[in-house]
């Protein structure tokens, strides 16, 4: 579990999993990016991580398998509702997302902590403005939650 309190905001996280979107988020056309397998690995010490995708390019059961994480597919239609039914059924008020499609943008605006990573591939607006924290790269993502003062800089009020 991450333990987080933001100043002046009356916000208490109690983190216990991370939902993962996959492509444009974790890969870049497929291809998991460089530093994402060690932050992974460092997290798992204190949260369930699980990716969820719509498999795009059929990568995933394979990038979860090299993350030792496991892996969800949502419909290639309706993907959202399916990745916010997910989120619900583990405790979206117990959970961080970090995303950057149209397919992500409820699971960001139902979890506890929503980041939304623009990357290589874009990100798309409505996700953008559904997230709590936007990043420029999935390991600044990740480096958010392995130093969560870098959170409360950027939540306190």
């Amino acid at each position: 579990m991450i333990d987080i309190s933001i100043p002046g905001r009356e916000m208490k996280l109690e983190l216990q999993n991370l939902v993962l979107d996959l492509n444009g988020t974790l890969t870049v056309d497929g291809t998991l990016i460089a530093g994402v397998g060690a932050r992974i690995d460092m997290l798992k010490e204190n949260l369930q991580i699980y990716l969820l995708t719509s498999d795009t390019l059929g990568c995933g059961a394979m990038v979860a398998k090299e993350l030792g994480i496991s892996i969800f597919k949502v419909g290639h239609t309706n993907g959202g509702a399916d990745k916010l039914d997910f989120l619900n059924t583990i405790g979206a008020e117990a959970s961080t997302v970090i995303g950057n499609g149209f397919n992500d943008r409820l699971v960001l605006e139902h979890a506890a902590l929503s980041i939304a990573v623009i990357g290589a591939e874009g990100s798309c607006a409505q996700a953008l403005q559904k997230a709590d924290i936007v990043v420029n790269n999935i390991l600044d993502a990740l480096d958010l939650l392995l130093y969560p003062m870098r959170i409360v800089a950027t939540l306190r009020d």
